[in-house]
């Protein structure tokens, strides 16, 4: 018996290099975008060994869990790494980064998150890379939680290693991943020893064995369902328009930081401000008194669909997070989450107002 998950036509160097196109087109740039195969966390090692060793000094950006992993990443290389870590309520400046290249000239490669999903801060790229460029280091970002979500322009950023995944804001799967790579991040690459070659992490093995032969043979076998995942996800964005698709994430970040606030019983962003908040999610600090994870859990009881979460680790006492990414960028998803954490916090004695609660998101989302 035939199976459409099971039974799949091998899947073709031409329709995967016209994939990597669209996904190009999506995010504005001339450079060679890669698609892995496999999770994001596969380009963003990849990128990161195959361009910094004992002879880089790296400014590694700290706004949440994932620089921190960077960070190993480039000592393990042997790179001299100098972490600029903020607050994860708030997200890092353009000044903050030009007072590092002021005290640290000889930095030489920029690492970055753009939005932390799991923290719910979004860094300024943009006005970052100005200051990359007018120093000449090779700018690395993670985009993963951003793309579709938010601008993602690495091009007019100068962003020379830009990681994307399609399991957030993408509505896709998780099990592929992409990254756009400029000339001087592949120089870089081949003039590294050890750059991994011959390697799962090899970003030179595409480049020689897939891009430099003008993309007609695939090193090896694609995942045919992945694959194609990503076609399905990018071609609803391109029919849905970039633009819409950011609004909505864009709206449901205001309306789920408008309506906590007005339940009114002293749950507040955890970002302080809004214009630092990521548009994928929304993180809040619990009540006094109350343990972020028991809250979380019993506003799961009802529907453990719903898009929350507690914060990671020692977070886990006091951040909720409101996933409202893909599918859940919506106000059917944001009126459930609300709704969840008013009666889990009414069970805990705490009267939420969720009428007004309703009222403040549905005005902020419009």
């Amino acid at each position: 018996m035939t199976h459409p998950f099971l039974d799949l036509a091998p899947l073709s160097a031409a329709r995967f290099a016209s994939v990597e196109d669209r996904v190009a087109r999506l995010l504005d740039t001339r450079q060679d975008v890669v698609i892995m195969q496999g999770e994001a966390l596969l380009p963003l090692e990849g990128a990161i060994r195959g361009t910094a060793g004992p002879d880089t000094t790296a400014l590694n950006v700290i706004t949440g869990p994932y620089g921190r992993t960077f960070g190993d990443w480039l000592r393990d290389c042997g790179a001299t790494v100098i972490d600029l870590a903020v607050p994860f309520h708030t997200a890092v400046t353009a000044e903050q980064i030009r007072a590092a290249f002021a005290e640290h000239p000889e930095i030489g490669f920029v690492s970055l998150v753009h939005a932390e999903a799991a923290t719910g801060n979004t860094n300024p790229v943009a006005e970052i890379g100005e200051v990359v460029k007018e120093h000449g280091a090779l700018f690395y970002l993670d985009a993963v939680a951003s793309v579709g979500a938010e601008p993602v322009l690495p091009d007019a950023w100068g962003v020379d290693l830009c990681v994307i995944g399609a399991q957030k804001a993408m509505g896709g799967p998780a099990g592929v991943s992409a990254v756009s790579v400029s000339e001087r991040a592949w120089a870089r690459m081949a003039a590294n020893p050890k750059a991994p070659r011959r390697s799962y992490l090899s970003l030179l093995d595409w480049k020689e064995r897939w891009v430099d032969g003008g993309r007609t043979a695939l090193p090896h076998a694609p995942a045919q369902l992945e694959m194609l995942a990503l076609e399905a996800c990018v071609e609803r964005i391109e029919a849905d328009g970039l633009e819409t698709v950011m609004a909505r994430h864009a709206s449901a970040a205001a309306a789920t930081r408008a309506g906590a606030v007005a339940l009114g019983v002293g749950l507040e962003p955890y970002v302080h401000e809004a214009r630092e908040a990521a548009p994928v999610a929304t993180t809040l600090r619990a009540p006094a008194g109350v343990v972020a994870s028991e809250l979380v859990a019993r506003a799961l009881t009802g529907d453990p669909a719903l898009p929350l979460a507690a914060g990671g680790g020692a977070l886990a006492k006091e951040m909720i997070r409101v996933n409202h990414y893909g599918a859940d960028a919506t106000p059917g998803a944001v009126r459930s989450s609300l709704t969840a954490l008013g009666a889990a916090l009414a069970e805990r004695g705490l009267t939420a107002d969720l009428p007004g609660a309703l009222r403040a998101a549905e005005s902020a989302w419009r």
